[in-house]
């Protein structure tokens, strides 16, 4: 669920061209019919009638999102994301241990009719660096850099390496129990354990680019949920 907040919350950076946003999980990038929410771009363009997703982020993904006020923006964002200009970092909680050290994993990708993607060598090419930031005892925390921009890529990149991210099912990722990590826990026997995080754990880090010669970098802190979900990992999941 996204935090109870209104978008003027959410902006990390305002000017007369960009708007940078820290998009909260629960939200879609453009407008979904599947839901009744608000999408960011509906959003958006209650604060500036003129704004434009510059690109998009998954409904339970949170991070910094790019949203310019005029159309010269768009068309100038636009072109430093097709000239592969503009670089973006993923943090992950991943379901093992795992040991990247700058490790780039280039598989295509083919996207299905039901909404999701799978490798395949009839797909299009993607790219994607991973460096492990820190170990847990079931877990671990990613670094991930996208050099292409493929619908799910960092999530069916990191299955590939039996590395699926926590609590996304649709591919392969479990759902942490404190069960699981904490000795002697009890939960109450009148209702079922809740998972510690509910949705896929990832978030878009930062941003950095080159706008009207200007070198900008944005970087979006974690939810409150990740962030009590990396707290948590750290007390009872540590090595």
């Amino acid at each position: 669920m996204a935090a109870r907040t209104t978008f003027p919350d959410w902006i990390i950076f305002e000017d007369p061209n960009l708007l940078v946003v820290n998009k909260p999980a629960g939200i879609s990038s453009l407008d979904d019919r599947s839901s009744p929410e608000p999408s960011m771009l509906s959003l958006a363009r209650k604060y500036i009638a003129s704004a434009q997703l510059c690109h998009r982020l998954d409904r339970e993904t949170s991070g910094v999102i790019l949203i310019a006020k005029n159309a010269e923006t768009y068309r100038e964002i636009a072109i430093l994301f097709e000239k592969r200009k503009v670089s973006k970092l993923y943090n992950a909680v991943c379901s093992c241990p795992t040991n990247f050290e700058n490790t780039s994993v280039k598989l295509p990708i083919r996207e299905t009719k039901k909404a999701i993607v799978v490798i395949d060598h009839a797909g299009k090419m993607a790219e994607t660096i991973f460096t492990t930031l820190e170990n847990f005892r079931h877990h671990s925390l990613v670094q991930c850099s996208p050099l292409t921009g493929r619908m799910h890529q960092i999530r069916i990149h990191l299955a590939s390496q039996n590395a699926s991210i926590a609590g996304d099912t649709m591919y392969g990722g479990k759902l942490t129990l404190m069960s699981e990590l904490k000795r002697k826990y009890k939960n109450s026997k009148y209702e079922e354990e809740r998972p510690m995080f509910r949705r896929v754990a990832l978030h878009a880090r930062s941003i950095a680019f080159t706008l009207f010669e200007e070198n900008l970098f944005f970087e979006a802190p974690y939810p409150v949920d990740m962030e009590v979900f990396l707290k948590l990992l750290r007390k009872y999941d540590k090595v």
